[in-house]
């Protein structure tokens, strides 16, 4: 699933934050990085039944997703819950690219990011 979101959090903490994130939670970070205009790739996975533990801990380290990025999340993890003992243990995949911006310049404007 690919996935966008913006944040306030400076790049190199979001990263190193987002990575034991993941990794608490028993996922995997295949790939990440970050360039000189703070835009943020990350690939990583983990077993569908941690998918609502994942999706938190995005929100709990300072990303807001797009609109289609909370939509398809919910998806999965509604579609998990009810379906747990047929893809409890499939694995997600996220590629995750996150524009970071300095936080005067977003100040409390909305998620005006690409869906």
């Amino acid at each position: 699933m690919q996935m966008k979101a913006v944040s306030t959090v400076e790049p190199s903490r979001l990263v190193q934050c987002l990575t034991g994130a993941i990794l608490g939670c028993g996922g995997w970070v295949l790939s990440r990085g970050a360039n000189d205009t703070g835009m943020i790739n990350m690939l990583f996975e983990f077993e569908r039944q941690a998918c609502v533990d994942i999706y938190s801990i995005l929100i709990a380290a300072g990303l807001e997703l797009s609109p289609s990025g909370h939509l398809r999340f919910t998806e999965l993890c509604q579609c998990t819950r009810s379906q747990q003992r047929d893809c409890g243990t499939e694995i997600a995949s996220i590629d995750l690219e996150v524009q970071t911006y300095p936080e005067e310049i977003v100040g409390t404007a909305p998620y005006t990011g690409p869906a």
